[in-house]
């Protein structure tokens, strides 16, 4: 929870007029309101993984394949501009593969590697051709798209004051219902924003003939408050 209201003891420096609205006690009526303030934004930033497993009787054989083949994938995606700051390998891995039998102990047979990068994609118009290039490259695992907001900040901003009009709102309507008036805002709490996952949208799909459909649709950004207000 972040708290937008410092409490007393961390006001003993600020400004007195802060610390005196903080010690105010409630005289009236304690009205607590959660809203929840939502803003749409189109995705600008598609994030995937993609991963290369090889597999041979030897570990460094493993290993070999599976750089050569990493390699590749790591020069398809550059040919297709995506930037050296947008690739980053998430693990590596190499494991001992067995054959297992009934009441017989495990049989080594091999060994299996592991290469995996998380990739942003910042022109979503192309992504289904990036991926496309991937497993022609020699990828084999692919996860993913995971859409994004780039810069969410101003759609967050947009939420938070919805969020707090919606709060007023109520306020006033309980407090008409009640036969009494608003007079302030104890306090305020925001929660982590939530980020809703895309809704698909045909109009916002980003396809080529020739390329895996990646279909954009819109992102929500929500924010959650908790207000409390006096009421007399």
């Amino acid at each position: 929870m972040k708290t937008l209201l410092l409490p007393l003891a961390a006001l003993a420096f600020a400004a007195p007029v802060l610390a005196d609205v903080t010690t105010v006690p409630i005289a009236g009526t304690e009205l607590d309101i959660s809203a929840t303030g939502i803003s749409t934004r189109t995705p600008d930033i598609a994030t995937i993984g993609a991963g290369v497993v090889t597999q041979a009787p030897k570990a460094g054989e493993a290993m070999a394949a599976n750089a050569k083949a990493m390699t590749a994938t790591i020069a398809a995606l550059k040919r297709a501009g995506v930037a050296d700051r947008d690739i980053q390998t998430q693990s590596i891995n190499l494991q001992p593969q067995y054959r297992y039998g009934d009441n017989q102990p495990p049989v080594l047979t091999g060994y299996q590697a592991s290469n995996r990068v998380s990739v942003r994609l910042r022109d979503l118009q192309g992504a289904g051709g990036v991926i496309d290039a991937l497993v022609g490259a020699g990828a084999n695992q692919i996860d993913g798209p995971t859409l994004s907001v780039e810069h969410p900040e101003a759609a967050l901003d947009e939420a938070r004051a919805k969020a707090l009009a919606t709060a007023r709102a109520r306020a006033d309507l309980y407090a008409k219902a009640a036969g009494l008036t608003v007079r302030r805002i104890v306090r305020i709490s925001e929660s982590e924003e939530a980020r809703l996952p895309p809704r698909p949208m045909a109009m916002m799909a980003m396809k080529r003939a020739d390329a895996t459909p990646v279909e954009v649709g819109e992102q929500e950004l929500a924010v959650n408050l908790s207000v409390v207000f006096e009421l007399n």
